[in-house]
């Protein structure tokens, strides 16, 4: 199922007579990461459903693997596998912890890439996992994430106050929150053309640090209140002005 979110009957056309197994979902302009999900989600009737970034190229036996890991472990709610880019290196994203304050200020900072492997510098990755992995963590990428249906369903699907970055994690929090688990399967993996969907829209800095604020305003316990909040908007608002001098001035 494939939600097309810059619609183009010629393209569509082409595309259906290609691949006619394939629904064809359109849009006639981008509604954001987590409304197309959410529109397909309400189509499905499967066991399983697969969240899946369209700049993704996947593994030969992925797909069996998930099914089957999900199939012998009925606690799991989300499942999430190790990312590669395009020259075949591990992505940090591919398992995450819970974004805390110290977290997300040595990932903003950059202290996180300087030691990737710390659990203490790099938590927000969780450096110290190893990548190829069986781990039951926290949040898990969008880029792939493989849900039983009745979980996404029952979890409300994404939230579309999300347009883009950032709802992934929050809907890991709210698996968590049905008693779920979140795994990570190391063993498994696909390739992840970073960036490819964000290079497209020439306002993604402000999708992302914007999806940044919404989940603060959503989640303040994590942040210590007000207080804690204020201080991290004030950190993500400088990095934000600092990115777009740093790009007029290249």
């Amino acid at each position: 199922m494939v939600v097309d979110n810059e619609y183009s009957p010629e393209d569509q056309t082409l595309l259906a007579t290609k691949y006619p197994t394939v629904q064809w979902l359109s849009e006639s302009k981008n509604i954001g990461f987590a409304k197309a999900n959410n529109r397909a989600l309400q189509q499905v009737s499967t066991d399983y459903v697969l969240f899946l970034n369209p700049d993704t190229l996947l593994s030969t036996d992925v797909l069996q693997r998930s099914v089957e890991y999900l199939q012998a472990n009925s606690e799991v709610g989300a499942l999430g596998v190790q990312m590669r880019n395009s020259q075949g290196f591990f992505l940090p994203e591919s398992k995450r912890e819970i974004p805390t304050i110290k977290g997300s200020f040595f990932k903003l900072s950059g202290l996180a890439d300087r030691f990737p492997d710390s659990a203490f510098f790099n938590s927000y990755a969780l450096g110290h996992l190893n990548a190829g992995g069986l781990h039951k963590v926290p949040v898990l990428a969008g880029a792939y994430m493989m849900i039983p249906t009745e979980v996404a369903k029952q979890a409300g699907g994404f939230d579309e106050s999300f347009f883009m970055y950032g709802e992934d994690i929050d809907l890991s929090l709210r698996i968590l929150g049905l008693g779920k688990e979140n795994h990570y399967l190391g063993t498994a993996f696909i390739t992840h053309i970073k960036g490819a969907s964000s290079k497209q829209n020439p306002d993604y800095l402000n999708h992302f640090y914007g999806s940044m604020k919404i989940f603060l305003d959503k989640y303040p316990h994590l942040y210590g209140g007000k207080s804690g909040i204020w201080i991290l908007k004030i950190f993500i608002q400088t990095i934000l002005f600092v990115s777009r001098i740093t790009k007029n001035y290249k």
